[in-house]
């Protein structure tokens, strides 16, 4: 079971992703809060694996929130909420340590599989900010050797590839006419045949010159 926190200021949208993550089988909303203190101190209290945050709160932004959420002892993953994908904000709550970003009109099945992404230890983000997530994780050391593809099905190049650029496993889902569960699967036997962590890290390798022998 997932629990998430839902951080926004705005309570029709706060209470409309409640009620669409509570909706599902696999996650339960262990709190929601208004503004980045009332999450702070929910969180002091609540045990939660994934906060969903609004970056434009009214008290203190969800940048700080971020930067305060991940500084702590084993913190939860935080997915942010935005209304763009590609401006300075976003690339700032990466920075603070944010496993991706959603955006604010994305549909159910995207956020749901976004969450669950972030929640297994993934990462969450589009073309716009993949080269400034590159670049952020290159910056912690992630920088691997490069690496042999022999291991890969085509399907699973393919997948990889889409990865690298940036799409969410509902964006691979759509390009490739597969469903979203068929890529989750894709993604972690990449994942694993790779010996990385995460879609950061896989797509970080792409990015430092993977080739085939």
């Amino acid at each position: 079971m997932t629990r998430v926190l839902v951080v926004d200021d705005h309570p029709v949208f706060r209470d409309g992703l409640a009620a669409l993550l509570a909706s599902l089988p696999e996650m339960e909303v262990a709190a929601v809060a208004s503004d980045g203190p009332e999450a702070l101190a929910t969180l002091a209290g609540v045990s939660v694996d994934v906060v969903l945050m609004d970056l434009n709160l009214m008290t203190v932004s969800g940048v700080d929130v971020t930067a305060e959420i991940t500084a702590r002892p084993n913190p939860p993953a935080v997915l942010v909420v935005t209304m763009v994908d590609d401006d300075d904000t976003v690339v700032a709550a990466l920075r603070a340590g944010a496993k991706g970003y959603v955006l604010n009109g994305a549909t159910g099945d995207e956020i749901a599989a976004a969450v669950r992404t972030v929640a297994g230890g993934g990462a969450v983000f589009g073309a716009g900010v993949a080269a400034h997530v590159l670049a952020l994780n290159a910056g912690k050391g992630f920088a691997p050797e490069p690496l042999q593809l022999d291991g890969l099905t085509e399907r699973e190049r393919e997948v990889l590839a889409l990865i690298a650029e940036g799409s969410s496993n509902p964006q691979i889902a759509r390009m490739l006419g597969l469903t979203v569960k068929t890529v989750q699967n894709y993604v972690s036997r990449i994942l694993d045949k790779l010996q990385v962590a995460d879609r950061t890290q896989a797509a970080l390798r792409v990015r430092n010159g993977c080739h085939d022998r």
